[in-house]
């Protein structure tokens, strides 16, 4: 089995891990707060990441200079994205949460063109149009109840795709950091600045079940520790746009593993919908990358 064939692999393995993580994370909520499920779970993924860096004897420290952003990206993409992640899941079945994540491509696309005016394409700017339209589809077809808690569950959303779309531009600032160093001192700085918050409102781990033990173990190991390698690794073997590609179908995986194990069901309309937003994002990713390489002369 050459590199990229294992890249490969290991991304559909990661893809379906991460669509079963909302349905994980949605259980673990039946016992801690939000704030707590997030807490165990970047606690987790500091002491994984941390183990692997110890074992590649990386003592590497962070300059004082970049401590600011590092903090700022501890706190949009490790603390507020799954805030308001989880928070969302309270008001939307995961299949819809993912479906609005989706548009976090087309959004990075219309940010980047406003903020550092980075030109897009035909075919980016048609597949941002068709993005809104599928997430007018999914948000149209639950307008009968709509204001019974919908809302805030959309809105909540829409705040994580913003939040999201910070953290990666902010981490693209620390590009001279090993990536491994990077994800453990932003962890470990996620932990600290959430531990107070999440341990003054949670169970002890004395009366935690064995179950909920499972799903700390799995978030930690699973979801964040080796979903990350594997996505270092993927960057490095097949390149970003490839791999970005495959996050654009955790939808399918998160709607497969909702109508499973929690019994949630999509609309026709809404399925509609979820199946432009995922084309649409394809897209988008695709002709991204091709701007991205033509820009840094590859």
């Amino acid at each position: 089995m050459n590199s990229k064939t294992k890249a490969h692999i290991l991304m559909i393995i990661l893809v379906i891990s991460w669509g079963f993580d909302y349905v994980v994370a949605k259980f673990g909520m039946y016992d801690l707060t939000p704030t707590s499920l997030l807490f165990v779970r970047i606690a987790a993924g500091t002491i994984v990441v941390g183990i692997i860096k110890a074992i590649r004897r990386d003592w590497s420290l962070i300059d004082k200079t970049d401590i600011p952003v590092l903090i700022a990206c501890a706190v949009f993409g490790q603390i507020l994205y799954f805030e308001c992640e989880y928070n969302a899941m309270t008001y939307l079945p995961v299949s819809l949460l993912t479906i609005v994540l989706g548009f976090v491509p087309a959004f990075s696309v219309i940010i980047e063109r406003i903020f550092f005016k980075r030109r897009a394409n035909r075919k980016m700017i048609i597949g941002i149009l068709f993005c809104v339209v599928g997430i007018a589809f999914v948000i149209g077809a639950d307008f009968s109840i709509f204001f019974e808690g919908r809302l805030i569950g959309y809105l909540i959303a829409f705040g994580a795709i913003i939040c999201w779309n910070v953290y990666n531009f902010l981490t693209a600032s620390l590009e001279k950091y090993d990536p491994i160093s990077l994800a453990f001192w932003q962890l470990l700085c996620a932990s600290v600045l959430i531990a107070p918050v999440a341990i003054h409102s949670m169970i002890p781990p004395t009366e935690w079940s064995g179950s909920l033990w499972l799903i700390v173990l799995y978030m930690g190991v699973i979801s964040s520790a080796y979903g990350y390698m594997v996505i270092v690794y993927a960057l490095k073997v097949i390149g970003p746009t490839p791999s970005a590609v495959y996050s654009d179908f955790m939808p399918v995986t998160a709607a497969i593993c909702g109508a499973v194990f929690l019994h949630e069901s999509l609309s026709p309309l809404q399925i509609v919908g979820g199946i432009i937003v995922i084309a649409a994002g394809y897209i988008v990713i695709r002709e991204k990358g091709k701007l991205d390489e033509e820009r840094l002369g590859l």
